[in-house]
Formats: C-alpha cells, sequence, structure tokens
C-alpha cells in the first residue's frame, strides 16, 4: 500500500493507513465489537494483519468491558483473541506501575491467551501475546548454538510461534526486547540477538531491522560521540542494505509499515545518507510514530529535525 502524500501534520494514529482499522477504532471507543469481529475475521489467514489490528484494538479497548462482553455474546476466535490481547496488556500496566492486582490480572492473561490459542490452533498470535509477557518472570531457557554471548530466555515459547509463522514480526519485536537492559538483560546480549534473528532473515525482510532497533535502545547520549555511531561502517551498511533490499517492498504491504520505516529513516539521517531517508520519508507519508525519535527527545521536534535534514517538510506552528 502506498501511503499518501505529506500535506502539512503529522498522523500519529497507530492505524496509519489502514482505514478499516481506524474506522473500527472509533466503534471500539463507542463500546461496539461488530465490526471489529469483521476486521479480525478477514485476517484469519494474514498473521501480520492479525497481530497488527489485534494490537491496535486492544489498546482502545483495553480500558472498556467490551471484550468481555464480546466473548460472553459471540465466544468467536477473534473475540477470544481480543481478550488476550486486552488481558495482556492490562497485565503489563500492572506490573508496571507495581499494582496489586498485577499477579491477579497476569493469571487472567495467560488463562486467555490459552483460551485463544484453543479457539484458533494455527494461529500464532495469542502466543505471541504471552511472550509479551515473558519479561515479567525472566524466562531462562538456554539459547541456541550461534550466539556469542548464549542468553537464556523465552527459546522455547519463541520456537513455538515460529513453527506458526517462522518469520512473524511482533513475535521477534517481542523476543529482542525480553533481552532489553530495561527489562534485566544488557547490552551485548541484545545485540547479539538482533544480529542472530536478523542473519537468519530474508535479505528482503524488516527482521533486517532489528539490529538498528537494538542500537536505538542501546543509545546514552552521555556516552562521547554518541550520535555519531550510526556513521561507523558497520550501521551505515546495515541501513543501505535494507534500504535496497527491503524498502521496495512496502509498496506491497497491506498498510503502511510506519514504525519500521521510522528506524529506517533515523538510522539513515544519523549515517548522514540524506537521500536515501528522503526516499523512506516519502514512503511514510504523514504517518508518524513515537519511536525511534522519542528515544532522543520529543518525537515531533526529533522527526521535523530529521526530515528538515533531508529537504522535506515539516508541520507549520499550530
Amino acid at each position: 500500500m502506498v501511503a499518501e502524500l505529506f500535506d502539512g501534520q503529522y498522523v500519529w494514529h497507530p492505524a496509519a493507513d489502514d482505514r478499516v482499522l481506524a474506522s473500527v477504532c472509533v466503534d471500539v471507543r463507542a463500546g461496539r465489537y461488530r465490526y471489529a469481529h469483521e476486521a479480525l475475521a478477514e485476517t484469519r489467514s494474514d498473521f501480520a494483519l492479525r497481530a497488527h489490528r489485534s494490537l491496535v484494538l486492544a489498546s482502545e479497548a483495553a480500558g472498556t468491558d467490551l471484550v468481555e462482553r464480546w466473548l460472553a455474546e459471540e465466544p468467536t476466535p477473534e473475540a477470544a483473541l481480543m481478550w488476550a490481547r486486552v488481558a495482556v496488556q492490562r497485565a503489563l500496566r500492572a506490573a508496571d506501575a507495581r499494582d496489586d492486582r498485577a499477579e491477579a490480572l497476569e493469571r487472567i492473561a495467560l488463562t486467555a491467551c490459552d483460551r485463544a490459542a484453543e479457539a484458533a490452533p494455527a494461529d500464532p498470535t495469542p502466543w505471541v501475546a504471552r511472550l509479551a509477557m515473558a519479561r515479567l518472570h525472566r524466562l531462562r531457557d538456554p539459547a541456541p548454538q550461534g550466539l556469542l554471548t548464549a542468553p537464556p530466555g523465552p527459546w522455547r515459547l519463541f520456537a513455538h510461534i515460529l513453527s506458526l509463522d517462522p518469520w512473524n514480526r511482533e513475535a521477534h519485536h517481542r523476543f529482542l526486547s525480553f533481552f532489553f537492559t530495561r527489562y534485566g538483560g544488557s547490552v551485548t546480549a541484545a545485540w547479539d540477538v538482533a544480529a542472530f534473528l536478523s542473519q537468519r532473515a530474508p535479505a528482503d525482510s524488516a527482521l533486517r531491522l532489528l539490529p538498528l532497533v537494538a542500537l536505538v535502545e542501546s543509545y546514552n547520549p552521555t556516552q562521547l560521540l554518541a550520535d555519531r555511531v550510526w556513521e561507523q561502517p558497520q550501521w551505515r551498511s546495515t541501513a543501505l542494505a535494507i534500504y535496497q533490499n527491503w524498502l521496495p517492498t512496502v509498496a506491497g504491504y497491506r498498510f503502511t509499515p510506519v514504525l519500521d520505516l521510522a528506524y529506517l529513516a533515523h538510522a539513515l539521517v544519523m549515517a548522514q545518507r540524506e537521500f536515501e531517508a528522503r526516499a523512506v520519508f516519502t514512503a511514510m507519508g504523514p504517518y508518524a510514530s513515537r519511536m525511534p525519535w522519542s528515544a532522543f527527545g520529543d518525537p515531533a521536534e526529533q522527526l521535523s529535525r530529521a526530515r528538515r535534514a533531508c529537504g522535506l517538510p515539516v508541520p507549520g506552528p499550530a
């Protein structure tokens, strides 16, 4: 899908140019689930779109009782999946806030993930939702051969997801995040896992971006020449290879992969490859994501700064 042209304002909505999803989000906020069911039912054979839509809809529904009503009234695989998605979001938020209800909410989430997996055995998405909670207990399966640091982690759960969908984007990102320092991992482990997973992926896969995600995660502005890291040959060549091999595939996506494009555009700008970055921003159209820009300051300001470096327009004063 080709993004719309930039018309002077950023669009931060996570639905991006998935117009069906954007419309359904309005319905969900109003407490209606009929069109949410239809939007998810049509993704049963498209796991990337299913993951995207269910995650965005869960963020809209997490503060309401919509998924519980939906599951009670129409216990379809889509209702079960949405319950799992919402329950996991609630559990993670409670754990991060050190809420007294965190353990109870986690038990509910695990039950919800099990029910969703039973309702649709071929769907990796309930297992991906469960993987998001792995950081709560630091699961420590031994790592496979091929990793320099051999970091333990939820390798068995990850392997099961890959048996259902070998290049599942969200699963790879959830798994990588387990090794981030903010969740008890280390910079070296995250880099090791990112390199291991990206090298396994096809050359034209968005998973080749994983090392760039790990690089942003490890960014420390207090380190000497921190902003010059992206200019190093290994990172510049990584970004250029993704630009050459993956970016041409984006036109075939059913929705614009804004977050992946943002990581690529950021890396190219930091590597002083503004010509290539300009093409990436053009593919993004007006759509914007908080990451990776928020790791460096106010996301709107950082995004505008990067676009200016490429000679592209930015929003005017409000």
